[in-house]
């Protein structure tokens, strides 16, 4: 049964089933934002099946629907499918690697005018693979970050998936950017500009796609998961 998980006034999150990345096990979740339009906004849309279907329209119609990155992607032709009306906006990279799919408009620093004044956004660039977009719902000072933060629960991994877990630094109550996200942060002072902007909006919230989120103190996380970051030069 898909839950409708409310955590501020109209916005709801919604964990999905796993799926699998590099033999590991990724917990997934999509948050929904009713817009003062009434319009239904979503984020990392999840695989869609018919509970999740329901519980979505009992909130009303999806009419935007956003990813955070370039490896989130594989629901959005089953969102599609049921709602055809439904806009996707892609981060960078990902229209060339779905063209099986339509996009209104890829992602940039500047919300588009359908959500501009209440949810805020920012490419953190710099980064050779790939540019995750992070997300800033005013309203409820939530930020929204999709793998560059990670929480992982290693209690029920088997012992090798546990140290490639904590090798890699998203283990723990702490989490963290994973270790092959920071290596390839090549144009540093890019990046530390951009996660710059995102330490701005001083968030309450953090909400991630993989593992549990953090309800108070999202500020204070963000700072801590790109310490690395932050105190480099160069």
């Amino acid at each position: 049964m898909a839950i409708l998980e409310p955590i501020g006034e109209n916005l709801w999150l919604i964990d999905g089933p796993e799926v699998r990345a590099y033999g590991l096990p990724f917990p997934t979740r999509m948050l929904i934002a009713r817009l003062r339009s009434g319009a239904l906004w979503v984020w990392s849309p999840i695989h869609l099946d018919e509970a999740l279907r329901h519980a979505v329209e009992t909130l009303g119609e999806p009419r935007y629907a956003v990813e955070p990155n370039k490896l989130h992607h594989l629901a959005l032709s089953e969102w599609v499918k049921m709602w055809p009306a439904l806009q996707l906006y892609a981060p960078p990279g990902l229209v060339k690697k779905r063209r099986d799919v339509q996009f209104t408009a890829e992602l940039s620093d500047e919300p588009p005018p359908e959500w501009r004044g209440e949810i805020d956004q920012v490419c953190i660039r710099g980064n050779v693979f790939m540019t995750e977009v992070f997300f800033f719902h005013r309203a409820s000072s939530t930020c929204l970050v999709g793998d560059l933060i990670q929480k992982h629960d290693v209690r029920r991994m088997p012992t090798w998936m546990r140290w490639v877990t904590k090798a890699t630094g998203v283990a723990g109550e702490a989490g963290g950017t994973p270790l092959d996200g920071r290596l390839t942060f090549v144009h540093r002072d890019a990046a530390r500009e951009s996660i710059g902007r995102a330490l701005a909006w001083s968030p309450r919230r953090l909400v991630i796609a993989h593992g549990s989120c953090f309800m108070e103190g999202g500020a204070d996380v963000l700072r801590r998961s790109f310490h690395w970051l932050l105190q480099a030069r160069g």
